[in-house]
């Protein structure tokens, strides 16, 4: 590379990004005078765009997002002829995001695929295999024989045929969840016959809701399909999450597949995955509702909830308790908790922060605040 010295004196006052994207944009007939104009030139904005020692970052972000995040809607948005595929979005996601909620309303994942398997042709084949299938929905008829003490279910030939199965594949299946019964197979009826016999009827019942929940294909979680187009390609949108399982499979490409549960993609892909996610969520939710709200605001909130490796709600429970001020942590809820076992502990607050100053009634160390100012006098 031409004048690679040069580029070398840089690094470290320019970030590696810009520094590289200057080096890709550069032409090669650059004289060294006009590469270090564009050198001095890229430093200059990058220092004017830094923000300055004392200013309020914090507060600035969450008024940022804060303000027109009062305007947005409560909706759901709904995809046409599916009932189960909806979409948590406007203010109920914000506040799944930012929590960092354990269970959130509707978990999808995004799945790509690798050519030839994103074509139109292939596509419902690939999506009725990751469908989860339950026993139940291969059966057409339920029937008790009280007298016999056996449970009979008549199997759709037809459907299951349509997934490649057959009937020794669903007793295969079944013997190995169902150990209490004898299993036996008569044409297309499936027949269930308690080992122990009991007068009892509900054991019969209790047996019948069991195998009717028993997944026979596809991939656990994944309540339903919908193939959809994307640019040149065909995409797989999922209700309900099982990345594990998806990026096994040979045909998906897992370097596009994603979710929109945060704790399953911190468990599969890792913690800077996460903070990417929490960027791209809540942009998207932002985008949607037609707001302006600059992308740094967002990314400072993504930086402080995956500052310790692990992903930490904006909770009582998450980035608060993490908090190194006593007076900070009281603030926000349970205080009288917060202060006995700080004086338990005798915990000491240096007083470096917003809150606590607020509460002593003292100047915060922010802008003006900051400087201490030392007069000579006469």
């Amino acid at each position: 590379m031409k004048h690679e010295d040069l580029f070398k004196q840089f690094e470290g006052i320019i970030p590696p990004k810009s520094l590289q994207e200057v080096r890709d944009l550069v032409p090669a007939s650059a004289t060294k005078t006009q590469v270090t104009t564009i050198l001095n030139n890229v430093k200059n904005a990058y220092s004017n765009a830094s923000v300055h020692a004392g200013e309020c970052v914090g507060l600035v972000s969450a008024e940022s997002i804060g303000e027109p995040g009062t305007q947005m809607t409560l909706n759901t948005f709904h995809f046409a002829g599916v009932a189960e595929m909806n979409v948590t979005t406007g203010l109920p996601r914000i506040i799944e995001i930012f929590d960092a909620r354990k269970t959130i309303k509707t978990p999808m994942m995004e799945i790509y695929l690798k050519a030839p398997h994103n074509s139109i042709e292939n596509i419902k084949t690939l999506a009725a295999r990751i469908k989860e299938t339950l026993l139940g929905e291969f059966v057409s008829e339920f029937s008790l024989d009280i007298f016999e003490q056996r449970l009979a279910l008549t199997i759709n030939q037809d459907l299951i045929q349509d997934h490649n199965l057959e009937m020794k594949d669903l007793g295969k299946i079944l013997r190995t969840k169902v150990k209490t019964c004898t299993i036996t197979i008569e044409d297309n009826v499936l027949l269930f016959s308690p080992k122990s016999k009991t007068d009892d009827i509900k054991s019969l019942y209790a047996i019948k809701e069991k195998v009717r929940v028993v997944k026979v294909a596809g991939i656990k979680g994944v309540k339903q399909v919908l193939p959809v187009k994307r640019g040149e390609e065909y995409i797989i949108l999922t209700s309900g999450v099982n990345l594990k399982s998806v990026l096994e499979m040979p045909e998906v490409d897992g370097t596009r597949t994603n979710s929109n549960d945060m704790y399953e993609i911190e468990a599969v892909y890792g913690i800077e995955a996460v903070r990417q996610l929490i960027i791209d969520e809540v942009y998207k939710v932002i985008e949607a509702q037609g707001l302006n709200i600059d992308v740094r605001h967002v990314m400072l909130v993504a930086d402080i909830m995956c500052a310790n490796g692990h992903l930490k709600g904006i909770t009582r429970y998450g980035v608060v308790k993490e908090k190194a001020s006593v007076l900070a942590r009281a603030s926000f809820e349970t205080p009288i908790t917060h202060l006995v076992n700080a004086a338990l502990e005798s915990e000491t607050d240096n007083l470096t922060s917003v809150v606590e100053n607020v509460m002593i009634n003292q100047p915060v160390p922010l802008g003006t605040g900051l400087p201490g100012l030392i007069t000579k006098m006469k």
